[in-house]
């Protein structure tokens, strides 16, 4: 993305899609806080960092995932750093969120962390400290390599909802083979613009397929493909973070992947971390 992200989706809209369907796609924009490293020392505001390691209450276990072993420290936000008020969710005003996956050093990647495996789920964590508790530095766990710490900035920026995503067929349904929406002129425009990186809030960037189907099935227990609850189900779940591959952090999910987080908006607002659902992809 770039910083003209949205005046380039109204464009982009308007040059390859019919004025009205256009206008209504330009409608499913929602805002998101691309989140990349902190170059400037001076003008940049740090909101949080990859890697290193995390400060956490003193009295706060280490995340693990029973049976396997702790999990890898990721990132971190400072809510009260973050522009969160220009989001559509509603971020805690201050406060830190901590995020954690088992990522496979312990076991050569033998055990993965899937939504279709839902007690898998266990093997990612989001920790929410409110302000005012005091923090400590942690040491890693033993087999635990941390990540090469960068410390990110912010800024506001426009996402579009991936060409197949729920919310795309609750919109427009019934949707023919040849919708607009799905011409190859238009999602190869789209496909050439910067992809999203990290991300807080706004729709995720998938890799491959929309992240919210993959945690409806873990919410759902893992139902059959076309069990038409996922679909229903999907359109709860909202971007909380997402953790790209990254080359300063030593970050590689799998081929170029990314990690993703989310919760229902509901739990967002009453803190419930505790039931945000993880999913990953890679090329």
């Amino acid at each position: 993305m770039t910083q003209n992200t949205t005046d380039a989706f109204h464009a982009l809209a308007r040059e390859h899609l019919p004025e009205e369907i256009a206008e209504r796609w330009i409608g499913l924009l929602r805002p998101g806080l691309r989140l990349a490293k902190a170059t400037d020392p001076e003008a940049d505001v740090v909101v949080g960092r990859l890697g290193g390691l995390p400060e956490l209450p003193e009295g706060e276990e280490w995340p693990v995932w029973e049976g396997h072993g702790p999990l890898t420290f990721i990132a971190s936000l400072d809510c009260a750093a973050l522009p969160s008020e220009a989001l559509d969710i509603a971020l805690p005003a201050d406060g830190t969120l901590f995020f954690f996956y088992f990522d496979g050093q312990l076991d050569d990647g033998r055990a993965a962390v899937s939504p279709y495996e839902p007690d898998s789920q266990a093997g990612a964590r989001v920790l929410y400290v409110a302000s005012g508790v005091p923090l400590v530095e942690r040491s890693a766990p033993a087999g635990i390599r941390p990540y090469t710490e960068v410390r990110l900035t912010a800024r506001t920026d426009a996402t579009a909802p991936y060409p197949w995503h729920p919310v795309i067929y609750r919109e427009f349904a019934p949707m023919p083979d040849d919708h607009p929406l799905w011409d190859d002129d238009f999602r190869e425009a789209l496909s050439d613009l910067p992809g999203a990186g990290h991300l807080a809030g706004g729709h995720a960037d998938p890799v491959q397929d929309d992240v919210e189907s993959e945690v409806a099935r873990a919410a759902l227990g893992n139902p059959p493909g076309d069990d038409p609850r996922i679909n229903e189900e999907a359109l709860r779940w909202t971007l909380l973070a997402q953790i790209d591959s990254d080359d300063d952090a030593g970050m590689m999910w799998g081929d170029c992947g990314a990690l993703y987080w989310l919760i229902r908006p509901e739990d967002l607002a009453a803190r419930r971390f505790d039931r945000t659902l993880f999913t990953w992809q890679c090329s």
